[in-house]
């Protein structure tokens, strides 16, 4: 059991700057009244943010995940996720430094129709 502990415990100590940047802005219940967690395992995975009540993933995408190999990989991870009943949506690294509060927007909508 403790081995489902440490990586996660390992992903949120070397976390990349924009992850970092989002999880400010998402920590604390700061987004409306949603509470969420980073780097929660879900199923085999684990994920970069989560709010469990709203039922939504959020994931933040750098660079190497415009390969098409990588895109594969994400779609089917997105498809694993999306069978547990939540609703996966992927933000790039780009977008949280240059665009914030479209990305906190975004998030928000998402969490309405849940």
């Amino acid at each position: 059991m403790e081995r489902f502990k440490a990586r996660p415990r390992n992903l949120r100590a070397s976390q990349t700057s924009a992850e970092a940047k989002l999880w400010q802005a998402l920590r604390n219940r700061r987004l409306v009244r949603w509470k969420f967690r980073r780097q929660h395992p879900v199923d085999r995975y684990i994920v970069d943010f989560i709010a469990l009540d709203g039922k939504l993933i959020v994931e933040v995408d750098g660079v190497t995940h415009s390969t098409s190999s990588e895109m594969k990989r994400d779609e089917a991870r997105t498809g694993v996720l999306e069978a547990c009943g939540f609703l996966v949506v992927r933000v790039s690294n780009t977008d949280v430094y240059e665009n914030l509060e479209g990305v906190l927007e975004m998030i928000e909508t998402s969490l309405r129709f849940e």
